[in-house]
């Protein structure tokens, strides 16, 4: 008994071709087909634009010093640019100093994605750090000062008492 052959869409390219080979002049005319359409394909390709670069990862988007919107921090000795504290009190405490602030100048300011801010306000929100208040089409974010820093070692102390040292103004 005979298998099906397999439908033209189907993934079995070896068993279409090895049936097409030992049925004499329809191979022929699958394999003309096959050479007809990839021409057309290679005559699309080659009139299509040139492809773009592909888009910055996320941990290589920084921002500039120079840049009017942000600033990143400058390269260590070593060459890496980490810093002391993290992009959600980086948030913190540019939302301190303007609690109307967009998020897109957020991200540019700390050097960082849009997303990555939207995940850090979201985690904010949930520990209870900040309040989001819809005002028309903006959000105004405010910073519960009160609240505890989260790990033990700087549990006694409080959102407000980081801000005063590092804030320029609040």
């Amino acid at each position: 008994m005979k298998s099906p052959r397999p439908k033209s869409g189907s993934s079995s390219g070896r068993a279409a071709t090895s049936k097409s080979r030992s049925s004499g002049d329809g191979a022929a005319r699958k394999t003309d087909r096959a050479v007809r359409s990839s021409g057309a394909a290679a005559k699309r390709d080659s009139r299509k634009e040139p492809a773009a670069e592909p888009a910055p990862r996320p941990s290589e988007l920084r921002v500039s010093a120079s840049s009017p919107l942000g600033i990143a921090p400058p390269a260590g000795p070593d060459g890496t640019r980490w810093t002391f504290l993290t992009n959600h009190m980086h948030v913190i405490v540019l939302l301190a100093g303007n609690s109307e602030m967009v998020l897109r100048e957020v991200a540019a300011r700390i050097g960082i994605t849009e997303r990555a801010v939207q995940r850090i306000i979201a985690d904010l929100e949930e520990g209870g750090c900040i309040e989001r208040e819809k005002v028309g089409r903006r959000n105004r974010y405010r910073i519960h000062l009160e609240s505890k820093l989260r790990h033990p070692i700087e549990a006694h102390r409080t959102i407000g008492d980081l801000l005063d040292l590092i804030a320029t103004k609040r």
